[in-house]
């Protein structure tokens, strides 16, 4: 599976910059997924998780609190105004979960957003 390069940007500074299998965001119009190589877009992205599939299989999982995603065939750029990372390398999964439903309730988003995203967090503990 090839590559690309994924960056998430807030602003407070760049919080991942790597190569990814893929990654699915929140977008504007629904959930979609991103792999090396897809159309050129640019979309709104709301308050919920993004996954990240590594390049060695392990997934990364980062509440957000909305943004914006430009998608390139080799590139993907997530610029976002808050950031919480979930799972991963050195979290501590119980107090960013609840910095993370924090931070949806702060942007305000739909209590259909909140509760699912809620849920992904829930599937996360377990």
């Amino acid at each position: 599976m090839e590559l690309m390069k994924l960056e998430i940007v807030t602003p407070e500074g760049v919080i991942f910059d790597d190569e990814v299998k893929q990654v699915t965001v929140p977008g504007g119009e629904g959930e979609f997924g991103v792999l090396s190589g897809h159309a050129a877009i640019v979309s709104l992205l709301n308050a919920g998780v993004v996954t990240i599939e590594r390049k060695d299989g392990r997934e990364v999982q980062v509440a957000i609190n909305g943004g914006y995603i430009k998608v390139e065939e080799e590139k993907t750029l997530c610029m976002v105004d808050g950031a919480v990372a979930l799972s991963g390398d050195d979290t501590n999964l119980a107090k960013n979960i609840a910095k993370a439903k924090d931070l949806l309730e702060k942007a305000q988003a739909s209590t259909m957003t909140v509760a699912a995203a809620v849920n992904k967090f829930d599937t996360i503990k377990k």
